[in-house]
Parts: C-alpha cells; structure tokens; sequence
C-alpha cells in the first residue's frame, strides 16, 4: 500500500512579505512576514534567534559598510517603529530587500535575499573575528506548513544550507556562501493534535520539499535578470509601505 501524501495547503505556508521603506542613511528598504499564531521559528538571526515562538519575521536593508555594534537594539527600534510586538525575528543585509526570490514546493515556500560580492568558502585557514558580524548577505526565509520537532528544526537548517551551496555551486560561485549569510525556518509548533515531524533532511517529506524551494529561491537570487513566474519562483518586487 502506498502512504498518502500530505495535501498541499491552499493557504501559504507564509504570505508574501510586505515591503516597508523608512528614511535611514538614504532611503532602505525591510521586508516583514507575518508568521501567524502557533507557528515557532529556528535561526541564526541576531535578534529572535535560537528556537521559539515567533510571530514575525523582519529582513532590514541597512547600508554598505555597516559600522553600530548593537544591531540588535538597532533591529528591535527597526520593529517597534513598523508597529510590531511580541517575539520576532530580525535579520540584516546590505543587499536590495524589495529584489527578493521566492520558491515554492509541495507547500514550503522560500524567501530569498542575497549579494554576492564577498563570498567564499567556509573551511580557510586564519582564526575567525570575534564580535558581532557584519549585516548578512544571503538571507533565507523559509516555512514549512507542518510541526516538526527541535531535532527536525534543526536538520532543515541544514538542509536549507546544502540547497544553497548547491545553488551556488550551479550558478557558477565558487563558494559555500558568503561569511555573513543568515537562516530562519518557521514551522507549525507540535500539539497534542496535530503530529509532529522527526526528520527534515533532503530526504525526508518535508526536508525534501524545502531543499528545492530553498535551491530555486538562492539560484533565482544570485542570477542577474531573471524575470519572476507569479506563483512559482523568481524576482520579485512587493509593494512599498512607506514611513515606518
């Protein structure tokens, strides 16, 4: 007997992002989701990272060359002035926010932002710096519309990862990212109703529906030019919100 499929939801796993524009340094731009209640994020984000309940999530534009040491006080004053509350997530880069890629598989949908001018690869010889990292490069957004476990949670980071060293790879970078990329997976939170997934590997169910919407979102990303399917994946441009 062969095991039935998880339908597809109709409604997104997470909407599309709003694009919020504020007057900093020149004009920036931040794209915001809303991840809705019962939802829980894992992520290296400087703010809201670690694993928990989080209702938002905010990718800021911030200029080349960022120099303040306390991006997270920077990013929770970023969230308060667009009106947000409660626990969030709150990632940085210096790449074009409102150019973001989006991918979707069987229900995962992946959220990209990404330059990559600094790249290279994770394994070099020299000690790494200590403090607080430059704003991200390729920051990947991704939910999944099934609880799954912490063990789970973790192993879809690092399966989102593979899927964009792969991407990179393909697209002709000769590199494993760049030294400041980011990563948050939102996914329902486990229930006593409602099961939750062990395994998010590039083999499992789910893990293998978020590698290639991650993949797809990464690899439209870093292609100069490519124009965006609606509903599919590609570039796309959201909708100015100004004056937050």
């Amino acid at each position: 007997m062969t095991a039935a499929l998880p339908p597809h939801p109709v409604t997104p796993a997470l909407p599309a992002p709003h694009r919020l524009t504020r007057t900093e340094d020149g004009a920036r731009h931040a794209l915001l989701w809303t991840a809705g209640p019962g939802r829980r994020a894992i992520s290296s984000a400087v703010l809201g990272g670690g694993i928990g309940r989080r209702a938002w999530i905010l990718n800021a534009q911030v200029s080349h060359g960022y120099r303040r040491t306390d991006p997270e006080r920077h990013l929770a004053c970023l969230a308060a002035d667009a009106g947000l509350s409660g626990p969030g997530v709150g990632l940085m880069t210096a790449a074009d926010v409102s150019a973001y890629a989006h991918a979707r598989d069987g229900g995962v949908e992946a959220f990209v932002t990404a330059g990559v001018d600094v790249r290279d690869w994770a394994a070099r010889p020299g000690e790494g710096a200590e403090g607080a990292p430059e704003p991200g490069t390729i920051n990947v957004v991704v939910a999944v519309p099934a609880a799954l476990t912490d063990a789970a949670l973790v192993n879809a980071v690092a399966t989102a990862t593979e899927a964009k060293v792969q991407a990179l790879v393909e697209s002709g970078h000769d590199c494993s990212g760049t030294p400041t990329d980011a990563v948050c997976v939102v996914a329902d939170a486990p229930a006593p109703d409602r099961e939750a997934y062990a395994f998010a590997g590039p083999r499992s169910l789910w893990g293998a529906r978020l590698a290639r919407a991650v993949h797809r979102a990464v690899r439209d990303a870093v292609a100069e030019g490519v124009p965006g399917g609606p509903g599919t994946s590609g570039v796309t441009h959201g909708t100015p919100v100004p004056g937050y």
